[in-house]
């Protein structure tokens, strides 16, 4: 396996310029970045995409004087470790890597290296690991000051009942949502139909909706023919107890939810609808019963610009998280060109705001905090909110 992991990155060298692929040198004014990413595996794919996009950032930045040593951190602890005893024997310090948080206790063994994960599942800098990828923390501050704005007062936040929920609850416990209560739902679809049927008062409504159709059938007066009509066109009769709702959850989960939430009659026109990043999920434009809600992202135009880059340079279209390793290379740079010197993670806590790729963000106080933009999913089109 060895063997074939020395052939996929050779040939990647030899798809790079030679100036941004790592050669043994000891000059001081060198900056060493090691890549810890899987390029073997499950994972594979990504782990090609992450080394791709962070050529893509050193072609811009264009200095020779960085170099990148990749390593593959498969998916086992035994690898990784081995990767991260071979990045301390050749003195490399700095580390984009690894994807996930599954290994953060065993980085923090190495505590002469800072590992710049492309996770998101923490916001805080622990010990010597930051999780550079778009965290909840990150997304509740956008979607917390977006209700604000819209002067909401009634808010439901919705989130899967699994292994995450107790991190999510411990965020929204920190942002301190006022107005507003948490509602776990089950995986199960069917079980989902129900939770939503009684979060939303459902069977009252359309028992509301069904009575006031038998007393408008028995008028013939033009004014309740009318109401009868509009009221054909509805489920239910009657308001929900809330005036927004944020839904944590991604691809088919939040797809249900939606979904669930159209079949109990709660509308767009009534409701602000606000769910996690997306990412921008074309998936998302045909595949649910509600068309417009909103959702806190990167920067679009970026986002795109990156992608198509991307794909002009090495004919596919890159995963999510690539872009964050470009951003990431950037950030490094960035640093080491200022003070020529990054020794643990707190030489990456900074009081200004850093622009990159996927908007700005601020390392401070141990933190990682994007500044993410709201979007809105209007007319089967991702639109840049104007509040």
């Amino acid at each position: 396996m060895k063997k074939i992991i020395t052939i996929f990155l050779s040939y990647l060298s030899l798809t790079f310029n030679t100036f941004v692929f790592a050669v043994e040198n000891n000059n001081a004014n060198i900056l060493k970045i090691g890549i810890l990413a899987p390029f073997s595996g499950e994972f594979k794919f990504m782990g090609e995409t992450i080394l791709f996009s962070v050529n893509l950032a050193l072609h811009d930045i264009n200095d020779d004087s960085i170099k990148i040593y990749p390593k593959d951190s498969g998916s086992s602890k035994e690898k990784i470790i081995s990767a991260c005893k071979e990045f301390q024997d050749e003195g490399i310090n700095i580390i984009i890597g690894p994807i996930d948080s599954t290994f953060t206790n065993d980085l923090k063994r190495f505590d002469d290296l800072v590992f710049l994960s492309l996770s998101n599942m923490n916001s805080s800098i622990e010990k010597n690991v930051m999780m550079m990828g778009i965290n909840l923390e990150s997304q509740l501050l956008a979607i917390k000051n977006f209700i604000d704005k819209k002067n909401k007062k009634k808010t439901i936040i919705l989130y899967p009942d699994d292994n995450k929920s107790k991190h999510i609850e411990k965020k929204i416990k920190e942002l301190a949502f006022s107005n507003s209560r948490i509602f776990k739902y089950s995986n199960d679809s069917e079980v989902l139909t129900g939770q939503i049927e009684k979060l939303t008062n459902y069977k009252q409504r359309k028992i509301n909706l069904e009575s006031r159709v038998k007393i408008l059938e028995k008028s013939e007066l033009p004014k309740d023919l009318r109401e009868l009509n509009q009221l054909k066109q509805k489920y239910t009769l009657g308001k929900v107890n809330f005036d927004s709702v944020v839904i944590i959850d991604f691809d088919d989960g939040l797809k249900s939810v939606l979904t669930s939430l159209a079949y109990t009659d709660v509308s767009e026109k009534d409701v602000l609808i606000i769910t996690a990043n997306q990412w921008f999920d074309n998936s998302i434009l045909s595949e649910t019963s509600i068309k417009s809600f909103y959702f806190p992202s990167i920067n679009l135009k970026n986002f795109k610009s990156f992608n198509q880059k991307f794909f002009k340079t090495y004919e596919y279209y890159p995963n999510e998280i690539s872009i964050i390793s470009y951003d990431v290379t950037g950030f490094i740079y960035y640093l080491w060109k200022n003070n020529k010197k990054i020794k643990s993670s707190g030489d990456f806590n900074l009081k200004e705001e850093i622009k990159g790729k996927i908007g700005s963000f601020l390392i401070s106080e141990n933190k990682v905090i994007q500044k993410l933009e709201i979007y809105k999913l209007e007319e089967n089109k991702f639109i840049k909110n104007k509040l």
